[in-house]
């Protein structure tokens, strides 16, 4: 008898083990199953083989899903080490390792029907001059094949040639034509403009570091390259993944927002084809992941370019994983279980895979650079631009001193105005970056300060000019724009503060009539391929100002840009969160890279009201090295990561008293349970203390060794599962201590 242990895709977190029946002969770990549970049927995956069970009188598998598994070994190891270390059930890991289109078996390959000539040219001529009197829809068909000799798709023929598909079966029963069903693939890479590319001639630092991950391309190894903006560091990971491919391996290509993949695929394509590469990232349809992910599972495509959940492909012979931007939080899955960090589990994979890992960025993260430092990874540092380009000077402008100048608010120093007249008139390219959406931040009764507020969450709401409503930027709540006050019922209109992307847009029309403008911000990008078309018409000319919040601040790159507006980020700055200055100094340090990347000469102008903070200084000197010395020395002192590991851990429900007080019974069950040398932190209601009609509270705790207590955080987490309404999040690694 042969029993397998299956783990099933509902919440049940045991495995439940099920006799094979004996005339299956090809079942494996990792193939997909339907099972019996209690009186109606289920699916899992098989996670073992064995010949025996601890239990009796056991069930059989019911049917097999799909011809071969789904989860190789290795993914089933990691998938393991994400359960014990994020503290998730293994069932909801791979959920996110299997993603939908690929666990359901009913999801196939697009089958569309492709017709061929199977006679020669000169015979279609001829059949054509012979059949234009007597039958000339039939004569209309032949037309098109004279065009396209290796053949035509069925719709395409009934386009061009304008009939019905009975011409097109009279030919086939003529053994003129022949017709067949082939698959297609639905992958969004084929819609891609690109060039070929050769490599370029790397400069002495760009080979130094080439030169050091390739000699470690045979076992694990943690590269950090740490390089400037425009620095080059793109062309290293080319030609480190040429080198891969050479070997017969294939690469993960992790980038941090679905912003950044038109670029990274067109430059990809331009140097590798597009036939060995596929995509994966969260706004590809089902159909288009389906695809995309087999023909990485079958061998078919040996790179794979995407976000966070790339890093769960199904590549075979993984020989590199390169992570870049490293730094960027967009890595760190924080809304639900597991909240893996999609750089820290590239390690582990590479681990596993006993390949080379590269995290790239301009400014590492501190967890990083003291790995580096500490000799734990390889660093290579690229000091100057590629290509002779220059850094950007950088101006810091004391917002306070224009607010005199101009007798109360203005979005705009006179600097920055004159820097926009004068790159207009030069026909150069300009970023305002502005971290913020909408028209205005809230709207406030003048009579009585009453403040619209969102219903369901801590949080004002946001004004849209454009659609003349009222939007939470959590929830998605949006009501029409109160003509007068809700609470006092005053005649007269509300009073608006605060500025979003869109009043910058607006306003730069006010003040430069003939300027042509683009927005990228999660209102501007919310369909489909609209990151491609803003990024493809700025590119081309066809506006002088790119607008934008943090998207714009990621790996782009624009030669033309010669001009980067940071219109504020004093906000940031002061959220009582003990990441906040490093999130800061990498936001301003990356926008500014955006300026200068070609031949021209780039200019940052930098407003603010604290001229003098430590880390906009820092970050305007692009002195990475000085500020980290600065971070370090906070963080050592008030015991942050990367000292110390954090947990945090949070309460939701729909009643604020019951959520706090299971927070503290919690609480009080960790300080009896933890070791003493964990610091574990008093409940506190969460940044945003109510979320979609949810209560929020929290709890941190503070240990040096995580592992020690990684049995004991899965035991409580089963434990208080959902116990009186109030649901428990378990957050090992956090990004925030404050959100």
């Amino acid at each position: 008898m042969s029993v397998a242990e299956v783990i099933l895709d509902s919440s049940l977190e045991k495995t439940l083990d099920y006799t094979v029946p004996d005339h299956w002969n090809e079942v494996e770990v990792g193939m997909r199953v339907e099972v019996p549970l209690q009186g109606r049927t289920a699916k899992g995956t098989i996670l073992a083989l064995k010949k025996t069970s601890s239990f009796s009188h056991l069930k059989s598998l019911q049917k097999i899903l799909g011809d071969a598994p789904l989860v190789s070994q290795d993914l089933f190891t990691l998938a393991t080490w994400i359960s014990k270390y994020y503290s998730a059930p293994l069932s909801k890991v791979l959920k996110v390792i299997l993603p939908p289109a690929v666990r359901d078996e009913g999801k196939k390959h697009k089958m569309v029907c492709f017709v061929k000539s199977i006679v020669s040219k000169n015979t279609l001529r001829k059949l054509c001059e012979e059949l234009r009197s007597s039958h000339p829809a039939q004569a209309q068909v032949l037309d098109v094949f004279l065009f396209s000799p290796k053949g035509v798709f069925l719709s395409e023929i009934l386009e061009k040639a304008g009939v019905s598909q009975s011409p097109i079966k009279t030919l086939c029963k003529k053994q003129i034509l022949r017709m067949e069903e082939v698959q297609v693939d639905r992958s969004p890479i084929f819609s891609h403009e690109f060039f070929p590319t050769k490599p370029k001639t790397l400069n002495e630092e760009q080979q130094k570091a080439f030169d050091g991950i390739v000699s470690t391309t045979d076992q694990f190894q943690s590269h950090l390259l740490f390089g400037v903006t425009g620095s080059g560091k793109t062309e290293v990971y080319l030609q480190v993944i040429q080198h891969i491919l050479k070997l017969g391996q294939g690469v993960i290509y992790l980038v941090p927002e679905i912003a950044l993949t038109p670029q990274t695929i067109e430059r990809f394509k331009g140097r590798f084809g597009e036939e060995q590469i596929a995509i994966l990232h969260h706004r590809l349809s089902d159909g288009e992941r389906f695809d995309a992910w087999h023909k990485i599972r079958k061998g078919e495509a040996k790179i794979v370019i995407g976000a966070r959940s790339a890093i769960f492909s199904p590549i075979c012979h993984l020989g590199l994983i390169i992570v870049d931007e490293e730094h960027e939080n967009s890595f760190k899955q924080s809304e639900e279980a597991p909240k893996y960090h999609a750089r820290d589990v590239a390690v582990m994979r590479a681990k596993l895979s006993s390949c080379p890992v590269i995290l790239g960025t301009a400014t590492p993260s501190i967890e990083s650079y003291r790995n580096a430092l500490q000799g734990k990874y390889f660093l290579h540092h690229l000091t100057s631009r590629a290509d002779s380009a220059h850094l950007p000077q950088v101006t810091i402008i004391d917002m306070q001193i224009e607010f005199a100048k101009a007798k109360g608010f203005t979005l705009y120093s006179e600097k920055l105005l004159d820097g926009i007249k004068e790159r207009i008139s030069k026909g150069e390219q300009i970023l305002l970056f502005l971290n913020r959406r909408g028209y205005h931040t809230s709207a406030q009764c003048p009579t009585c300060s009453h403040v619209e507020e969102c219903p369901h969450c801590d949080l004002t709401l946001t004004y849209h000019r454009s659609e003349k409503i009222l939007s939470c930027h959590l929830c998605d709540f949006k009501k029409p724009t109160p003509r007068n006050c809700p609470s006092c019922h005053a005649d007269g209109p509300l009073k608006f503060k605060g500025a979003g992307t869109e009043m910058v847009e607006r306003s730069l029309h006010a003040l430069f009539p003939d300027i042509r403008t683009l927005r990228l911000d999660a209102d501007t990008t919310r369909h489909k391929g609209s990151h491609e078309r803003i990024f493809k018409q700025f590119r081309t000319g066809k506006a002088d100002v790119l607008i934008g919040t943090q998207m714009i601040a990621k790996g782009l790159h624009f030669p033309t840009v010669t001009l980067v507006g940071v219109l504020g980020v004093d906000g940031s700055l002061n959220i009582p969160d003990f990441r906040a200055s490093e999130n800061v100094f990498q936001l301003l340090t990356q926008v500014s890279g955006r300026s200068g990347r070609g031949e021209l000469l780039g200019e940052v102008f930098i407003q603010t009201h604290l001229p003098n903070h430590s880390t906009i200084l820092h970050a305007a000197n692009q002195d990475f090295e000085k500020f980290y010395a600065e971070e370090i020395e906070t963080r050592k002192m008030f015991g942050f990561p990367p000292f110390v590991h954090l947990v945090k851990f949070s309460f939701a429900g729909e009643e604020a008293k019951k959520c706090e007080q299971m927070a503290k019974e919690f609480q009080r069950q960790l300080i009896v349970s933890m070791p003493k040398e964990a610091e574990i932190h008093p409940v506190i209601p969460c940044g945003y203390a109510k979320i979609k009609g949810k209560y929020r509270y929290q709890c941190l705790l503070k240990i040096e060794r995580i592992q020690r207590i990684l049995p004991l955080l899965q035991k409580m987490r089963f434990e208080n599962k959902n116990r009186g309404n109030v649901r428990l999040s378990i957050d090992v690694d956090p990004l925030t201590t404050f959100y």
